[in-house]
């Protein structure tokens, strides 16, 4: 069974969600793209957390350069969820164009923040609208002409942080982040910030219970994006050669990388010990990438769906001719063009299988920044391990937005460089070795790099059939043999990839199992279903081949929901072929907006799904 978001039951149907006061309650700003409101927002953000509340961020904004509207919603909570949710009870209203249905979604009882000067369509009686003096103060604040549309975003700032009770203090130390210290710029805006803190202090009534307390939740944790944590992965974890091709929402791991590399890989002369090449396509993309693994760099990309799908043929190139290469896929809504800049998880099926013919690849499922770092190194060591493609499956949701998190750790072993010889061994080997020979039963074969310095060392690299000498064959048993060989590998990797993280309940009868950055709505939606009668047990999946544990989790449970952000239960049909006999047990709960999931909607499907196994 598939259940879908238009089959739904609405959230007030789980618990009473009515806005709380301190430390709960989530805002949103509405804005147009390219006003400039991003630097505003992270301030906002960046603030709060540094008071000690846990706090996350989702930017929703079009794929346009500028014009058309775009909302930013931050989720406070003092239990520390980091999903996002349904409503929100704080509103920064300032674009005309989604007036209306911004007020409109407001969660009863919440309060509007709008410019002085708005004519609001839409009034509400259980609603608080406050006024902003937004063009007045930004004529006193003296900015440059050009700069007055980004200037504008600071009075949102000061307000919010006299209604709410945000230190400014935190405010200026924020801004310092935002402009890497540029006095000039800081003292601009936090000028305005203050400006619009003082116009409040004496012009407006406060009348809602919504404030910031401060709390000690984050201490030890720092904000950062997925993106940036796979860039530093990627870094310790020895990355050498990269190439790619821009493309929305993977663009900024390679900038990442390129910033970070310049200052982190060099050698004692200062000459760059890494290469990062812009292409023509992703299709050049992925023939250096792989190119580059064959030579013995640890050599990557990133790309998103569309980019994905050009890399098919040397994907399956990479599996049969068996070359380390590591790909990122950071996801977003398809199919075709799609929507660039909305999250989504639908790419699972795609990646497994890229290419044509027999192959299956290995997938890492990073479900927070700090998988993204930990998987950025342990991707290019599976790559050479494995001497194989090696795909991680981020999406847009983890990806770019902050996320809070401890400080990542130093990876504490050496680089895996897999079953490489060197010329001495093949001078103990006498003759004896071949490239595509498993002398160890793992499916893996022993490779050289090129210019290894013994005679033996040369071998052809085919994309066409071959032996175990890496001879051109169309022999049948050659071909069988070598696609069994293969099939062993990939069942070998299940053994080395991460395993599922399992929280299991004690006779719980209901299993949920998710993956990704669906994590925090998950975790919410636990809690949800604790309140409403429904004990769960919960499996993160994080990696592709499907392994063991998983199996045992599906055979222990006797309802079994698989929570994905795509339309068709891509990793349902996965788990299905990998547990045929509890294949009918499986149910879909799929949702696929463009947006992250939500705890409350989850919890709302599940209830409704078990209040019918209740009837008789």
């Amino acid at each position: 069974m598939i259940v879908t978001d238009a089959k739904q039951p609405p959230a007030t149907n789980v618990a009473d969600r009515r806005a709380p006061c301190v430390n709960d309650f989530s805002i949103t700003i509405a804005t147009v793209n390219g006003a400039g409101s991003q630097t505003a927002n992270n301030t906002l953000l960046r603030a709060i957390h540094k008071t000690g509340v846990p706090v996350s961020g989702k930017n929703i904004f079009p794929s346009n350069i500028q014009g058309l509207p775009t909302w930013f919603t931050i989720r406070v909570s003092k239990a520390g969820y980091l999903a996002r949710r349904e409503q929100s009870e704080v509103l920064v209203a300032l674009n005309r164009a989604s007036l209306q249905e911004d007020i409109r979604s407001l969660a009863p009882g919440g309060i509007c923040l709008y410019p002085l000067d708005e004519q609001l369509p839409l009034k509400r009686d259980d609603v608080t609208f406050y006024p902003m003096p937004v063009n007045e103060l930004v004529k006193q604040s003296g900015a440059d002409i050009k700069l007055r549309p980004y200037v504008a975003n600071m009075v949102y700032v000061g307000t919010l942080a006299w209604l709410l009770n945000i230190d400014l203090q935190e405010i200026e130390a924020a801004l310092s982040h935002q402009f890497n210290g540029k006095q000039n710029a800081v003292a601009l805006n936090y000028a305005t910030v203050q400006a619009a803190y003082d116009w409040a202090a004496t012009n407006l009534v406060k009348s809602d219970p919504f404030c910031i307390e401060r709390m000690d939740r984050t201490e030890g944790t720092f904000l950062i994006d997925g993106n940036s944590a796979a860039a530093l992965g990627a870094i310790f974890g020895g990355v050498q050669f990269v190439a790619w091709y821009p493309i929305t929402p993977s663009t900024s791991i390679v900038d990442h990388l390129s910033d970070y590399l310049h200052r982190l890989r060099r050698d004692p002369d200062g000459k760059a010990t890494y290469s990062i090449i812009q292409a023509e396509d992703e299709l050049a993309v992925i023939g250096m990438v792989v190119g580059a693994g064959w030579a013995g760099a640890r050599s990557m990309t990133a790309t998103s769906g569309p980019g994905l799908s050009l890399m098919a043929e040397f994907a399956g190139y990479a599996y049969f001719a068996e070359i380390p290469a590591v790909i990122w896929d950071v996801q977003r809504m398809g199919p075709s063009t799609g929507l660039p800049t909305r999250t989504a998880q639908d790419d699972i099926l795609a990646a497994y299988t890229l290419g044509h013919g027999d192959g299956r690849h290995i997938c890492l499922i990073p479900g927070t920044v700090s998988e993204c770092f930990e998987f950025g190194g342990m991707a290019l060591d599976l790559a050479e391990r494995l001497q194989t493609l090696v795909i991680v499956l981020s999406d847009l949701d983890l990806g770019l937005n902050l996320w809070p998190t401890k400080p990542f750790s130093y990876p504490d072993r050496p680089l895996d460089r897999g079953k490489v010889l060197s010329a001495d061994e093949l001078t103990r080997l006498q003759g004896d070795w071949k490239r595509y020979a498993d002398l160890d039963g793992d499916g893996i074969c022993y490779r050289t790099l090129p210019g290894t310095n013994h005679p033996a060392a040369a071998y052809f690299t085919r994309g066409t059939g071959h032996n175990e000498a890496a001879g051109y064959s169309e022999r049948p048993e050659d071909w069988a043999a070598n696609l069994s060989r293969l099939a062993r590998k990939h069942d070998y990797a299940r053994t080395i990839v991460p395993a599922p993280v399992i929280d299991p309940v004690n006779a719980a009868e209901v299993g949920l199992i998710s993956y990704g950055s669906n994590d925090p709505a998950i975790r919410e939606a636990r809690d949800l279903l604790r309140a409403a009668g429904v004990a769960s047990s919960y499996l993160r999946l994080r990696a592709l081949p499907l392994e063991s544990s998983l199996t045992e989790f599906v055979s222990s449970h006797k309802r079994l929901y698989v929570v994905e952000n795509n339309l068709d239960g891509q990793m349902r049909a996965l788990i299905q072929l990998h547990a045929p006999a509890d294949a009918d047990r499986l149910v879909s709960i799929t949702r696929c907006d463009g947006l992250p999931l939500t705890a409350d909607w989850i919890a709302a499907s599940i209830t409704a799904l078990e209040a019918k196994e209740e009837k008789p």
